[in-house]
């Protein structure tokens, strides 16, 4: 589990295609890699992936091609944020995600707020069989950043960056045409499943 509190900015600096999967070499930028171990869990822009090599500050990780067919950024050079896995006591500032992509969002704008002009407000459209699981003043993961979303019209949700977030995360890169992974909250999903259910 994570919460989407970006700990680090990393950088895939290797994304050598094999086995219809993907083999990546991401430095761990500021990341404390003291307690991280081979067979770890790390949120790799909001997919948990596991740590299948160490070499000095670099991490390495073998993404799938199922996890590949449903996320963005996972097989190219690129920044990305980063997010250990949680432990049992650890603070929970942001929301609880599991690191399961649900699908890739669509950026539609990205302009200062009117007020505020150091804040950002994003504008996300949301393929389809998500949108309806995406609530105004409910948690969303954004590449693997824990936001809220402000206002939901159709498809398209909007979040509030303020300065903090724009300054510690790979957020501050987007632009309209953007494309990031999703992650819709936990309880969304059961809540869905139970009516689909419960219908029949």
């Amino acid at each position: 589990m994570f919460t989407g509190i970006v700990e680090a900015i990393g950088r895939i600096h290797v994304a050598t295609r094999r086995d219809g999967g993907c083999s990546l070499g991401i430095d761990a930028g500021t990341l404390d890699l003291g307690d991280v171990a081979v067979g770890d869990s790390i949120a790799v822009d909001g997919c948990c992936l596991t740590v299948v090599a160490i070499a000095g500050r670099v991490l390495h990780f073998y993404v799938s091609a199922e996890t590949l067919s449903c996320t963005t950024g996972l097989d190219r050079v690129g920044a990305v944020n980063l997010e250990k896995a949680l432990r049992f006591g650890d603070r929970l500032d942001g929301h609880l995600m599991q690191g399961h992509v649900d699908g890739v969002g669509t950026v539609v704008r990205c302009e200062a707020v009117p007020g505020d002009p150091r804040s950002v407000m994003l504008s996300i459209e949301a393929p389809a069989e998500l949108a309806p699981l995406v609530a105004a003043k409910g948690s969303i993961a954004v590449s693997g950043v824990s936001l809220t979303s402000n206002r939901v019209d159709g498809r398209v949700f909007s979040v509030n960056l303020i300065p903090h977030t724009l300054d510690v995360t790979t957020l501050k890169n987007l632009a309209a045409g953007s494309r990031v992974n999703l992650e819709v909250d936990v309880l969304a999903r059961y809540v869905a499943r139970l009516a689909q259910t419960s219908c029949k």
